[in-house]
């Protein structure tokens, strides 16, 4: 499934991040780099075999305003070279503008012809914890020049 990574790459850039706001919290910006591993997964039971969708893990190092790392593991329908799917779960752990905690954030996206549609990194309701307790928000993923960089909308309660 290493051929899917395209996918994940291409419909992680461009397309715009809502923030969700909470009327008490102010909005909140981060940004940094960060660098990615993705590595095929072998499936462990017959029925996910039989499916046919790729399983990736996710190992991420975050850097900038978001100081932390990421793990997660992604299921993915297609190659991404022309059409599919994918979808992720993703902890991160670290400091947040110097706020220690970790949250869930939950991927999805759709590639068409080619083109990435339908793409959304949000904040899992309810995942932080420590001093991220209340956050919620959505990240914007760029790739220009092979490097990666992230864009986090946030509201912390």
């Amino acid at each position: 499934m290493k051929a899917f990574a395209p996918l994940l790459l291409a419909c992680s850039c461009c397309l715009p991040a809502a923030a969700q706001t909470n009327t008490e919290s102010v909005p909140m910006q981060a940004l940094g780099t960060f660098e990615v591993k993705v590595q095929p997964q072998t499936a462990d039971n017959p029925p996910a075999q039989a499916s046919g969708l790729g399983r990736l893990s996710l190992d991420k190092r975050f850097h900038g305003d978001l100081e932390a790392s990421g793990q997660g593991e992604m299921l993915a329908s297609g190659d991404g070279s022309k059409s599919g799917a994918y979808v992720a779960l993703e902890k991160i752990t670290g400091t947040l503008h110097g706020r220690s905690g970790s949250f869930v954030m939950v991927h999805r996206a759709l590639m068409v012809q080619g083109t990435p549609q339908e793409w959304t990194v949000t904040v899992v309701p309810e995942s932080g914890t420590g001093a991220l307790e209340g956050l919620s928000g959505s990240m914007r993923i760029v790739i220009e020049g092979g490097k990666h960089s992230y864009d986090f909308s946030y509201t912390l309660e």
